[in-house]
C-alpha cells in the first residue's frame, strides 16, 4: 500500500529527526554542564578554612570564572529541557503506550533536576557574582560558607537523585523501545544507580550524569542514522 508506506516513511523520518535533535541537545548539554562545574569549582568548598573564603571574596582573582560558570548553568539547563523533551518524543513514535509510571516519573525528575541544580548553583555562585559584578563588599566567611552549603545539599542529595531517577527511566523506556541493546543498556543502570545512592559532596560525581547523558546521545545518534532498508524502499 504506497500510502501506508509513505506514513511509515514519515513517522521513521520524525522519529529521526528527533533523535538526533535529543542526541545533539545531550552533548550540548554535557559539555556546557561540565564546563560550569569546572568554573564553580574555582569557588572555595566546604572543607576550605574560612582564610580561603576571605582571601578569595577580597583578592578579585577567580571571582569572574565563578560568575561565568554561573551563567552558563541556565543554557546547560535549557539544553537538558531539549534533551529531554526530543528523548519523549523519540519515545512517543517508538513506543504509542509506554510504561505510564517509568514515563510520568522521566518528566518530573527531569524538572526535579534543572530546578534544584539552578537554585544550588545559584547559591554556591551568588557570592561570587554579587562582590564581582554588584561590587558590594566581601561577604563574611561564615556567610559565603552557610550559602556553598547550601548550594551543595541542593544539588548533591536531591539534584543527583533527580538526574539518577531520571537516567532509570529513561534507560529503562529506551531499552524497551529498541534504542539501547544490552551492555550500554547495564553501563547505563550503574551509572544511574551511583547517582542514586552516592554519598559524597565531591564534584566529580556529579559528571557521572553528563557521562550517563554523552553515552545515551551515542546511540540516539545511532539510532538517528537512516536504515538501509529505508534507503532501498526510497530509492
Amino acid at each position: 500500500d504506497p500510502e501506508a508506506a509513505g506514513m511509515t516513511a514519515t513517522a521513521e523520518h520524525a522519529t529521526r529527526a528527533a533523535a538526533r535533535i535529543a542526541a545533539v541537545s545531550g552533548l550540548l548539554f554535557a559539555g556546557l554542564f561540565v564546563a560550569a562545574l569546572v568554573l564553580l569549582h574555582r569557588a572555595p568548598n566546604l572543607s576550605d578554612p574560612d582564610q580561603a573564603y576571605a582571601a578569595f571574596y577580597s583578592g578579585g582573582g577567580d571571582q569572574i570564572f565563578v560568575a561565568v560558570g554561573l551563567y552558563l548553568v541556565p543554557y546547560a539547563g535549557i539544553a537538558f529541557l531539549w534533551h529531554m523533551t526530543a528523548i519523549r518524543n523519540v519515545l512517543d513514535t517508538l513506543t504509542p503506550s509506554p510504561s505510564a509510571m517509568a514515563h510520568g516519573l522521566n518528566l518530573l525528575a527531569g524538572a526535579i533536576f534543572v530546578t534544584l541544580m539552578f537554585a544550588g548553583t545559584a547559591a554556591v555562585g551568588a557570592v561570587a557574582f554579587g562582590v564581582y559584578f554588584g561590587h558590594t563588599p566581601a561577604e563574611d566567611p561564615a556567610v559565603a560558607r552557610a550559602l556553598t552549603a547550601v548550594g551543595y545539599g541542593l544539588v548533591f542529595i536531591f539534584a543527583v537523585r533527580g538526574a539518577g531517577m531520571f537516567a532509570l527511566t529513561t534507560t529503562t523506556l529506551l531499552r524497551n523501545a529498541g534504542v539501547l541493546p544490552l551492555i550500554p543498556s547495564v553501563v547505563a543502570y550503574l551509572l544511574a544507580a551511583f547517582l542514586l545512592v552516592a554519598v559524597t559532596n565531591n564534584p566529580v560525581a556529579v559528571l557521572v550524569f553528563p557521562a550517563w547523558v554523552v553515552l545515551i546521545s551515542v546511540f540516539l545518534l545511532r539510532h538517528a542514522r537512516p536504515s538501509t532498508s529505508v534507503g532501498a524502499t526510497s530509492s
